[in-house]
């Protein structure tokens, strides 16, 4: 079984990482630098083409802002809450904000949509939004290929136990991403909707 998941790593985890990227994958982008720690994937093409994916799907955010950015937020209250945040960031560091933006929780597919709606201009955005793609890809892959090598210096050669650090690592992603979507679902919290209340 390990040696069918061992084959198949290296014909299908690059196109995985272009779409992953392409489809607000970070969980992908780890997992595919720890499968470049133990050297099944090259990181540098990784890296590009996470900043590919990146790159393409938040270009689609932005033209989505700009032809129907306020029908969207209006259909999706949640959305605008985030993306005035984003708005408000905009307005003060404009060029930093379209770079770091998708860092930011909750701005991740917000923020370019809200970026689309102001007045910055295309080939500007294009150029920010390639460099924080770039970024971005190389900060999660990174990560992964980090913590690959890190369990190998503290526990040797993981030839024998690949299978249950891949594993491991797919589950403890898969819960977090589960946590942080439950989370965006439930809005804010009992503390900060009590606080938002008019008074009587």
């Amino acid at each position: 079984m390990w040696a069918d998941l061992a084959r198949l790593i290296p014909e299908h985890g690059y196109w995985l990482t272009l779409l992953g990227a392409l489809l607000e994958g970070e969980t992908l982008l780890v997992l595919a630098g720890l499968a470049s720690s133990r050297g099944y994937l090259a990181l540098p093409e990784l890296v590009a083409l996470g900043a590919l994916g990146g790159f393409v799907g938040d270009q689609i955010y932005f033209a989505v802002g700009r032809r129907a950015g306020a029908r969207v937020l209006a259909r999706y209250p949640r959305a605008a809450a985030h993306a005035g945040r984003a708005t408000s960031l905009i307005e003060r560091f404009p060029e930093l904000s379209v770079v770091l933006i998708r860092f930011l929780y909750g701005l991740r597919i917000v923020g370019p949509i809200a970026i689309g709606m102001t007045r910055i201009g295309w080939l500007h955005y294009a150029a920010l939004n390639a460099l924080g793609a770039l970024a971005w890809s190389a900060a999660w892959l990174g990560l992964g290929y980090v913590a690959g090598t890190a369990v190998e210096a503290l526990l040797g050669d993981l030839k024998h136990v690949e299978h249950l650090l891949f594993a491991v690592a797919l589950g403890v992603l898969a819960i977090a991403s589960i946590a942080l979507h439950r989370r965006r679902r439930r809005g804010p919290g009992p503390r900060r909707a009590k606080a938002s209340a008019p008074p009587r």
